[in-house]
């Protein structure tokens, strides 16, 4: 029986593939010659797509000339509102420099300053250095919460949309509580330790008004949410950077008193008052959480002209570089990397955000940093261009972010810069593409603005100057 049977399975078998093999010419008799051709998929063994280089020059033939240049661009940079001794500076995208206009003079560079502490900072750091909030064991049966110079730490949790997404204070209580819990501890002493920076919280030349206008908060390495408060005073974790209300004059004391919250809503209550203190030599670390990596930060600095981040990444400069995180140490930390990198002359800085009027810097050592930026050779600072804001479509470019908002017309989507103002200054600098397609740096600088009240019209007309640079051919 189980010959038999094998037997018939062997015979119907060879039927099916007898049958199949003629099913199959038959069909191919049917096809259509041209699918009759197709061949099986097959995995390329080269590459069939290659990416152009970032910030590649699309153009070719001649670049802009000089005269052609100046011809296009001085109408526009003779206007009243830009006060005197305007500055305007273009190049190639490598940094060399084809018009110059008061460009080796040294100028106040507002918030352009940025990019010089953006590259200072990726070039010391490196794009992926993270900063980390602790919480270690203290004398006794304390704990101190130790700032480590995060300045997108947040209190509570941001809204989902925000990016990047920072470490969190509440995030920090939650492991801090779980840690305590494992040891069978509910009740501490809350000290904090800020000895990483040194030196005043504000800047030369910067006003108290600074803080109550929402510019900035003091300087510390511990806060959260860059001092902004809500409404109703609490620190504001989304992130607004068209939030003007004055910021907390006790950002130390804003970040203590949100943890030790936070602390109580996981189990664990404080007695006593926090105080400040220095941590233990070997203090065991009970719990951290860090920020995002240093080329997210720089981009949200660059995108929304965040001057709190400004001044923490140039304090980690002097840090790295072996000296006390101060404004003066950092400002010194920064012009000696700019150094290195070649660009020693131009620079005078005493802060890192370029919020004092005494700060100081040339518009060809920008373009210069730029270029540097820019390079295939400096891969590692492409963060300081990427962060650029897009005219009419992101950051301190966009419709009531700046004074710089309003821009458009042939500028639009095609041009890529940093703005900066203070009250009687106007700067931008950046990336534009011409009529032709050629990529070219520009800086312009107006900083002796005739009024406050000129602000406005001083900065529609720089929007102008780099609209002219993406509209015309220039030779």
């Amino acid at each position: 029986m189980l010959r038999s049977t094998r037997g018939v399975a062997l015979i119907t078998l060879a039927m099916l593939n007898v049958f199949t093999l003629a099913a199959g010419v038959v069909l191919a008799r049917m096809l259509p010659p041209r699918l009759a051709l197709l061949k099986p998929v097959r995995v390329a063994d080269r590459p069939e797509v290659r990416a152009d280089p970032v910030l590649g020059s699309l153009g070719g033939g001649l670049m802009p000339t000089s005269s052609g240049l100046n011809s296009a661009l001085t109408g526009t940079l003779s206007s009243a509102a830009l006060g005197s001794g305007v500055a305007a500076v273009v190049a190639d995208a490598a940094g060399n420099v084809v018009y110059s206009r008061n460009g080796s003079e040294l100028a106040t560079p507002a918030s352009t300053e940025k990019i010089a502490t953006a590259i200072a900072a990726l070039d010391v750091l490196g794009p992926g250095a993270r900063f980390s909030t602790r919480v270690v064991s203290g004398r006794g049966d304390s704990i101190v919460l130790v700032g480590g110079g995060d300045p997108t730490l947040a209190a509570g949790y941001p809204p989902a949309s925000d990016y990047p997404q920072p470490a969190t204070l509440k995030d920090l209580a939650a492991r801090t509580a779980s840690t305590l819990k494992a040891e069978h501890r509910s009740q501490v002493d809350l000290d904090y330790d800020t000895s990483l920076y040194t030196g005043p919280g504000m800047a030369p030349g910067w006003p108290q008004s600074y803080v109550t206008s929402g510019d900035v908060t003091q300087i510390t390495s511990l806060e959260v949410d860059q001092g902004r408060l809500t409404s109703s005073g609490a620190p504001e974790d989304a992130d607004d950077p068209v939030n003007f209300q004055p910021r907390s004059t006790d950002p130390v004391g804003m970040a203590v008193s949100a943890f030790q919250g936070y602390l109580a809503s996981d189990g664990i209550s404080v007695t006593g008052t926090p105080s400040a203190t220095a941590v233990p030599a070997r203090a065991a670390d009970l719990a951290s959480v860090s920020s995002p990596p240093l080329s997210a930060m720089v981009e949200w600095m660059m995108l929304e002209s965040n001057n709190v981040i400004a001044e923490n990444l140039a304090r980690h400069v002097a840090i790295e570089m072996g000296d006390p995180a101060s404004f003066a140490a950092a400002a010194a930390a920064e012009t000696a990397v700019l150094r290195r990198l070649g660009v020693g002359t131009g620079v005078h800085l005493v802060d890192g955000s370029g919020l004092s009027p005494e700060d100081k810097i040339a518009p060809y050592t920008l373009i210069r940093l730029l270029g540097i930026a820019a390079s295939p050779e400096h891969a590692t600072l492409r963060a300081a261009i990427t962060g650029l804001p897009v005219a009419g479509f992101s950051g301190t470019l966009s419709a009531g972010q700046s004074v710089f908002g309003s821009i458009g017309g042939p500028a639009r989507g095609v041009v890529r810069a940093k703005t900066g103002n203070l009250s009687t200054v106007a700067a931008l600098a950046g990336f534009a593409y011409d009529a032709d397609g050629r990529l070219l740096a520009f800086v312009f600088n107006a900083a002796n603005i005739p009024s406050a009240a000129d602000l406005q019209t001083a900065a529609d007309t720089l929007n102008g100057a780099a609209a002219v640079i993406a509209s015309c051919g220039c030779r």
